[in-house]
């Protein structure tokens, strides 16, 4: 796992929290449909860069 997939995951666990953070504040929904979006695109390129799809 090199710098960049570490990065990439622990923005996306980053994010996830300020979704669920933001949920429980009674944010307006399209902020945090915008973060859980952000986040999972972090995630899933991040875990994409672990199996090497990305070279």
């Amino acid at each position: 796992m090199t710098g960049l997939n570490t990065i990439l995951i622990l923005v996306g666990l980053f994010l996830a929290g300020g979704v669920y953070s933001f949920s429980k504040q009674g944010m307006p929904k399209g902020v945090i449909v915008l973060l859980s979006i952000a986040s999972l695109m972090c995630l899933v390129a991040g875990v994409l860069r672990i199996q090497g799809l990305w070279d």
